[in-house]
């Protein structure tokens, strides 16, 4: 019997034999169908390989200065030849290439904080929500007692408490985003873990932590994806705040929070010393954040389109 040529089934048969498939098609249509959140995806696709090709594409080391070139406003030539193109800051340091490599920065604080306290939380929640009793009131209370606190102001004292730098700064904002994480995989548990394929598992002899981490923890992923998304934008910006606050990143670093702390005093006479920086975390925030509706939109069944 001749093969069919017909596309379309050759199509269907793959997909009735890979579900994911499936499921990982439909995911990429309706997050391509929120043009908000490609364009988010596209700046952070750009945001990443300058980072990594930093050393490529800054003109300069990010250190170095130019004491001949101090508050420089940005140009494209001087006296025939390539000059600063954002400008340079009080002690001659071209903007550019700090910015490029503050870029580093950011995803680095943005992936370990989200690390951290998505692993704590989940760790947190899902217990919480599969002992429950006792356990569970204390862990919740403690948590709200977090919550309670305005984020930044927890952050500032918890550094102040470990000391300056930005090691402590991303350990002071893991702890304050933990509570989410921790809160959302207990609700996502308290509600997976009645349902009729746990207890099949249960009475099939499978373990206490078999049934969490295994059996109903991949199916509380959705919510807990969004919010790591969500909380590498806050991440990002609570690390800016605290370098600003001169308690995160220090000086030389070319952190972005950093080097707006370093502006201050020039903000009337070199608008470029904090305008390009300030840019900069505007630009990545609303990036990820675009990427985080996207993906709420794409997961939450609720939401999603068509």
């Amino acid at each position: 019997m001749a093969r069919s040529s017909d596309p379309t089934l050759v199509l269907d048969h793959n997909t009735e034999r890979a579900p994911w498939l499936q499921t990982f098609r439909d995911f990429v249509f309706s997050f391509a169908s929120n043009k908000g959140a490609v364009l988010g995806l596209l700046v952070m696709i750009v945001l990443v390989a300058v980072a990594l090709l930093a050393p490529l594409l800054a003109p300069h080391p990010p250190a170095q200065q130019f004491r001949d070139a101090l508050l420089v406003p940005p140009s494209w030539t001087e006296n025939g030849r390539s000059a600063y193109l954002l400008g340079t800051d009080a002690v001659g340091r071209d903007i550019l290439s700090r910015l490029i490599f503050g870029a580093r920065y950011s995803l680095y604080v943005g992936s370990l904080v989200v690390t951290i306290a998505l692993a704590g939380g989940v760790i947190i929640g899902t217990l919480s929500g599969y002992v429950g009793g006792k356990l569970d009131t204390a862990i919740m209370r403690i948590m709200d007692v977090i919550l309670a606190f305005p984020s930044l102001l927890l952050a500032l004292v918890l550094v102040a408490m470990l000391g300056p730098g930005l090691t402590n700064a991303m350990i002071a904002i893991a702890i304050v985003l933990q509570p989410h994480f921790a809160r959302l995989a207990r609700a996502a548990v308290l509600n997976e873990k009645s349902r009729e394929y746990v207890t099949a598992m249960r009475v099939g002899g499978a373990g206490h932590f078999r049934l969490m981490f295994v059996t109903i923890l991949p199916n509380c992923l959705s919510p807990l994806v969004v919010q790591a998304t969500l909380s590498f934008s806050t991440a990002i910006l609570d690390a800016a705040a605290l370098g600003f606050l001169g308690m995160g990143a220090q000086p030389p670093s070319p952190e972005w929070g950093t080097m707006l702390a370093e502006a201050r005093e020039f903000i009337l006479r070199a608008w470029w010393v904090v305008t390009f920086p300030g840019l900069a975390i505007l630009i990545t925030v609303l990036s990820i954040n675009l990427i985080g509706d996207g993906l709420r939109d794409t997961l939450d069944p609720k939401l999603r389109k068509g």
